[in-house]
């Protein structure tokens, strides 16, 4: 049997190539190759697995000329560079290292603190060209003031830390931030709007998702506290930067550090130009320690994929055996299914998650059923979270997570996975099975029988059962031309709570879903996607 042949298409540490070749893997080093895209597209389909960084771009065209690519593993946390659900569809595992950076990205914030907090190298461009203007570059002390953490995950906690230390008085704001963590890690707990209105220095720390795109928006930079100061070393786009030039502009803003764009590489860009901005090349992981350390780990993760048949830090997949692989698959889709339904219902900030194994299933691996029901549940927030780091990523933020298996029974299935999510405002829980097609079904909703299957684009409604209900929403969907390809019912009993749960061919738009919660018994309509 021929070796697994691997790709390097990025700069990777010779290091890590040793690695894969030490574990008898055959593997072509060309570190400029996924800068050019036609020679990159023209020879991905000769490897089994790609090991990359964040030059080579990795979209459904480039794996749609490859049916033997088994593995991708992205040397750092980001894979924006990477068509996950592409490479999920081809059955492609894709890997990052979402831990072997950290200390490096948090060091890069708090250095930028420093050199917004004393004008430095706005210091050293003047003393540098012969002048001495040591008037004209008054600063500020870090000591004493209030540094506002917006997510206070793995690197949030980190800068927090090291803020501490330096004896700053640190508020967080983080959905997922538990009291008790909080306490654990010396910073107070708030919501954003006191962030906004207490913090001299704001440092964001949080994925790029739907709800944290533009978390600085202009409304929001209109709240902080005059004379603020901004860092972002995470993503671009979590601050609207026309919005924050303006406030720089006016004063409101001191000062600004950013590492990070909306475009990258950024060779325009509204803050350019500012006497109070500082800005870096997407500088956070640029350390040699990060670089070797996040190479080193992928091709270790790699070289076991393609050796025994380990997973680990997978972003679409969880850390299960080869052997165990057939059987768990449709749990784990089940798992990670229900998760994300109830996650997506959730605004208000989760405490717990607690998931109940009733049958067969109760027997198998369910550690890993677990973290992708954790994974479902979180993703809507954590838009970087893979099954690997779901466990992890969740005790960090003080969310219980809770196993009950029950062999004995599991009523008229022979399978029941139940999920409970318990948020600030209210539980939230569902059950599924997977039938012998081996597909995964949605059999319960707030103790209501339903039986509907996933399907990409669905609608979620609790009403009343009372009549004219499903005429008036088939009327509107039907006039906003919507497709509803399955429609499935439940309700507890006559004339009570009631609910809808029906696939349709493209997404809800926010009209559409508004103009359904007119209907005189809906309480509540939602879209979900899978």
């Amino acid at each position: 049997m021929a070796a697994p042949k691997v790709l390097i298409s990025d700069s990777l540490s010779n290091a890590a190539v040793q690695i894969f070749r030490d574990r008898g893997i055959d593997v072509d080093f060309f570190p400029n190759l996924g800068k050019d895209k036609e020679r990159f597209a023209a020879v991905i389909g000769h490897y089994d697995g790609l090991a990359i960084r964040s030059a080579t771009k990795v979209t459904e065209k480039v794996l749609a000329q490859t049916s033997r690519l088994k593995v991708i593993g992205r040397a750092g946390i980001g894979v924006d560079n990477v068509d996950v659900a592409a490479a999920t569809a081809r059955g492609v595992i894709v890997m990052n290292t979402p831990f072997g950076n950290s200390i490096t990205t948090a060091e890069h914030a708090i250095a930028m603190m420093f050199a917004l907090a004393r004008q430095i190298p706005q210091a050293d461009l003047s003393t540098q060209a012969g002048k001495w203007e040591k008037n004209r570059f008054m600063g500020v002390e870090l000591t004493g003031k209030t540094l506002g953490i917006i997510g206070c995950g793995n690197i949030g906690a980190i800068v927090a830390d090291r803020a501490v230390g330096l004896k700053l008085k640190v508020v967080a704001y983080d959905p997922y931030l538990s009291p008790e963590r909080a306490l654990e890690i010396g910073v107070e707990k708030v919501e954003l709007d006191a962030l906004l209105a207490r913090a001299d220095i704001i440092t964001l720390h949080v994925p790029m998702t739907d709800k944290t795109r533009n978390i600085l928006s202009a409304e929001n930079l209109a709240r902080t506290k005059p004379g603020v100061r901004i860092v972002n070393c995470a993503r671009g786009g979590l601050v609207d930067e026309v919005a924050l030039r303006a406030a720089l502009d006016s004063g409101h803003v001191a000062g600004a550090a950013f590492d990070v764009f909306i475009e990258e590489p950024a060779t325009a860009n509204p803050l350019f130009g500012h006497p109070n901005v500082i800005c870096t090349p997407h500088l956070g992981a640029s350390t040699n320690e990060a670089q070797e350390n996040v190479a080193l780990q992928v091709a270790e993760q790699m070289s076991d994929y393609l050796m025994t048949g380990a997973i680990t830090n997978a972003i679409n997949f969880p850390s299960i055996s080869a052997d165990e692989a057939p059987r768990l698959k449709p749990f784990v889709a089940l798992a990670e299914k229900l998760g994300s339904f109830l996650g997506q219902l959730t605004d208000a900030p989760i405490k717990g998650i607690r998931i109940t194994y009733e049958g067969a299933v109760a027997g198998m691996n369910t550690r890993a059923l677990t973290a992708a029901a954790v994974t479902g549940a979180l993703r809507p927030f954590l838009q970087d979270i893979n099954m690997v780091s779901a466990p992890a990523l969740a005790r960090e933020r003080g969310i219980v997570v809770d196993e009950i298996k029950r062999e004995g029974g599991a009523s008229d299935y022979e399978s029941v996975i139940r999920i409970t999510v318990d948020a600030e405002d209210m539980p939230r829980d569902a059950a599924g099975t997977v039938f012998h097609d081996g597909k995964p079904r949605i059999i319960e909703i707030r103790s209501i029988a339903i039986d509907a299957a996933f399907a990409p684009h669905m609608l979620y409604v609790r009403n009343h059962d009372k009549p004219g209900f499903i005429g008036r929403l088939g009327t509107i969907l039907g006039e906003a031309g919507v497709n509803v390809a399955t429609f499935n019912l439940g309700r507890e009993e006559e004339g009570g709570n009631a609910i809808c749960f029906c696939a349709v061919d493209a997404p809800i738009s926010e009209s559409v879903r508004a103009e359904i919660e007119t209907i005189p018994q809906v309480k509540r309509a939602r879209p979900v996607s899978f």
